[in-house]
């Protein structure tokens, strides 16, 4: 059964499924002001933001799948990127392809498990990051600054971190991956580590299991990013494509798409370069986890290891 949302309006409060929001004067636009649940219906749920959350001039209350309609489009409101605003079109906010935003300020490794470095969970006999990696930028006096996971680091040195809720680094090539892994004194995964990492010690199809549960991961997108900003599969590499809603998600919060050893995200969100030299990453993105194989079986390998866009990511392994 569908379930509806409780919608918090800027002016109102919360209000319940079936009730009438009270009209805003956003300027020249007469709209109601609500944020929507964009999860899929049967997703677990935890309470609805406050209503200092919801921002700017918003469409009317919606179903928990029912997305934004007519001359409303989808915009982000802080918190949980799985709370959508429905903004009037004419003022929704508009990407800048040449800022690159830093979010990642003050997410901390966590202490490592089974003798493994901070960030990292123990498998079998090698460590593996607990989460997709994030960068920050080193400068020559070796103190650090946040990178932004959408701009492509080009010949910067950065240094890979693993960190809960951080977004995850995309637009990065396999070589620089490779490179941001052996600054914080790690390397990229193996194949073979990476998917007895993603498989557990059973040989999982997913993480989770053998069957497979969409939502669990990030594993599925109804419409291409591209297409949806540009009309086509085109400009692969724009900053504002991971920064448009339901893309990439920040590490760890699919709590359900986690390994057997801690691992989160392995399925889904970003690819994930191993150390292939004929350049291979590893388990799908947002948008697809089949056309390469099923889950944990998911490898692409029709690019080198100078290949980047949008999807691309990683994560990083170790000796104990």
């Amino acid at each position: 059964m569908k379930r509806s949302a409780v919608v918090c309006l800027v002016v109102a409060g919360c209000l319940e499924p079936g009730e009438v929001p009270p009209r805003h004067d956003a300027g020249a636009i007469d709209v109601p002001l609500a944020v929507f649940d964009a999860r899929p219906p049967d997703a677990p749920r935890p309470a609805m933001p406050d209503a200092q959350n919801c921002m700017g001039p918003l469409s009317e209350c919606r179903n928990w799948d029912a997305g934004c309609h007519g001359t409303f489009v989808a915009g982000l409101c802080p918190g949980p990127t799985y709370y959508q605003c429905c903004v009037f079109a004419a003022a929704a906010p508009k990407c800048d392809e040449s800022s690159f935003p830093t979010p990642n300020g003050g997410v901390v490794e966590e202490p490592g498990a089974g003798g493994c470095p901070n960030g990292m969970v123990r498998v079998a006999s090698f460590c593996i990051d607990k989460f997709e990696a994030a960068l920050v930028e080193v400068a020559g006096d070796g103190t650090t600054s946040p990178w932004s996971p959408y701009e492509n680091p080009g010949g910067r040195r950065v240094r890979a971190i693993s960190a809960r809720r951080a977004v995850p680094q995309g637009y990065i090539s396999g070589a620089q991956a490779a490179a941001a892994c052996a600054q914080a004194g790690k390397r990229l995964c193996t194949d073979v580590e990476w998917k007895r990492a993603c498989q557990g010690p059973d040989g999982l199809t997913f993480p989770y299991g053998n069957v497979r549960a969409w939502g669990t991961c990030n594993d599925h997108r109804d419409v291409h990013p591209a297409v949806e900003l540009f009309g086509s599969v085109t400009n692969l590499g724009s900053p504002c494509i991971n920064q448009l809603h339901d893309t990439v998600d920040r590490t760890g919060d699919r709590t359900g798409c986690v390994t057997v050893e801690g691992a989160y995200d392995m399925v889904g969100n970003l690819h994930e370069w191993t150390a292939d030299p004929n350049g291979t990453f590893r388990g799908g993105f947002y948008v697809d986890t089949v056309v390469n194989g099923q889950g944990c079986n998911y490898a692409t390998t029709a690019h080198d290891t100078s290949y980047w866009d949008y999807s691309t990511g990683f994560r990083c392994c170790s000796d104990p």
